[in-house]
């Protein structure tokens, strides 16, 4: 199995050191709901994931919530609520996003807010080895201490140029970037050896990856936007504390996301929501559409696309329903599922393994009207479509107002459990379970799903 690396920029075999696959991705900032942007980039490490355990491997998948922010804080001040409330609102809502388009949970979902022992840990390691510095109460990474700073973007640090900004003064150099940021006013802080404050951006990945995966991962992914100065200032400071090199094996990043020429993000204002885009296809459809395009390619958004997207598992979905002739003639799929394999070898070519999944779609259309037994060439187009993630069943639709109206009910609900009114809070059990909603309870909130 080959995979492209943005660190070495060529294809390289995947020898993961054994069986057990490292893999960390990087999360949301939850402060708005998900877009289709999110869905790109999830929907493109869940198929990787699928594929390298339908392979053999065990993968430990991390990915990690970004719960303390400056657009948390402004969002949370915007809208006059805790930021905490805020925080667990879009949790929730992620989720719901996530498992309606069939997105395997991760192993863990560390959050920044409770890894701060860890990530003190690994700033103080980072100012005792000299390679961070204190000012005004905040910590900053010393870039010129690290020489190999650039490797991820092919570039020296002495050809980057940064925007200066009002902490520029505070730093011994403009590329320096923050550890540990100072508690400004009404800001909520945590203690630490240098005063009250809270992590910077990058740091939080580097101690949740290390303490929940090791010195060395194996798979490390994100969008490209990602790549600097995240993931640059990852590999800096990772490799700083650990000593370790490589602090990744193999570093993924999945291509933008397009509406019209422009990118699609929050800072343009030209977002489709996970939530929309699910009210107009359905989650195969979506799935189909995003892996039709090599991954580290751009991917246009296009309600056309969608459509015939949304036809194309119409089809396999027919061929699932086909009626050969049991002990006729057993059509081969074998060369089929060969090919998918193949491709999906070539760092998850997922085009050309989806093109081998319709051609063995149209064979075995072809074969049940020639009267041949297509039941294993069925089984196999339905362990190719797992492996990608396509549950080709018929969905049932959960459109905005009755997800508002769930998640006000597992609000309530949780009220009463608070107040220890179990009869109450059994009560909205029941009327959720009326509405075909099954919920759970786990460590990090309440979870709900189709009931089954």
């Amino acid at each position: 199995m080959k995979i492209f690396s943005t660190l070495s920029g060529r294809k390289e075999e995947f020898a993961p050191q054994g069986n057990e696959v490292k893999m960390y991705v990087c999360g949301v900032t939850v402060y708005d709901v998900c877009h289709f942007g999110h869905a790109l980039s999830y929907i493109t490490f869940d198929v990787i994931r699928r594929y390298l355990e339908y392979r053999g491997y065990k993968v430990k998948y991390v990915q990690n919530f970004t719960d303390i922010d400056d657009k948390i804080i402004n969002r949370s001040n915007e809208r006059n609520i805790p930021w905490k409330e805020l925080v667990e609102k879009y949790i929730a809502e992620f989720f719901i996003d996530m498992d309606a388009l069939n997105i395997k949970r991760a192993t863990i979902y560390p959050r920044a807010t409770e890894e701060i022992p860890m990530i003190i840990q690994v700033i103080q390691a980072l100012v005792d080895k000299g390679h961070a510095y204190r000012a005004d109460g905040s910590v900053y990474f010393r870039v010129k201490s690290f020489p190999a700073y650039g490797k991820l973007t092919h570039q020296t640090a002495d050809d980057m140029r940064v925007t200066e900004t009002s902490e520029t003064e505070k730093k011994e150099d403009p590329l320096d970037f923050a550890l540990w940021k100072a508690v400004k006013p009404g800001e909520p802080a945590w203690p630490s050896p240098w005063g009250d404050g809270r992590p910077g951006w990058h740091i939080e990945c580097t101690a949740m990856s290390i303490k929940h995966l090791g010195k060395t991962l194996d798979i490390h992914g994100g969008g490209q936007d990602l790549v600097f100065p995240h993931h640059e200032n990852e590999i800096a400071q990772s490799e700083c504390f650990t000593g370790v090199d490589p602090f990744v094996r193999i570093w993924m990043h999945n291509g933008f996301l397009q509406l019209g020429a422009d990118k699609m993000s929050k800072s343009l204002g030209n977002l489709v929501t996970i939530k929309q885009a699910l009210e107009r296809n359905s989650a195969d459809a979506i799935r189909l559409f995003i892996i039709s395009s090599y991954y580290r390619m751009p991917l246009r958004y296009s309600v056309e696309a969608l459509d015939a997207a949304e036809t194309g598992i119409e089809r396999m979905k027919q061929a699932l329903k086909a009626e050969g002739k049991a002990g006729g003639e057993a059509l081969n799929a074998e060369p089929f599922k060969a090919r998918f394999i193949e491709a999906m070898d070539d760092d998850f070519s997922a085009p050309q393994a989806v093109a081998a999944m319709f051609e063995l779609v149209r064979e075995i259309n072809r074969g049940g009207e020639k009267a041949m037994d297509i039941s294993r060439a069925q089984q196999v187009l339905k362990e190719l479509a797992g492996v990608i993630g396509f549950t080709l069943q018929e969905t049932r639709k959960v459109d905005q107002s009755q997800q508002e109206k769930i998640l006000e009910l597992i609000s309530r609900r949780n009220e009463h459990r608070k107040a220890k009114e179990w009869k109450q809070a059994d009560e909205v059990r029941d009327q959720l379970l009326k509405m075909g909603i099954a919920i759970e309870d786990t460590p990090k909130g309440t979870i709900w799903k189709m009931a089954k």
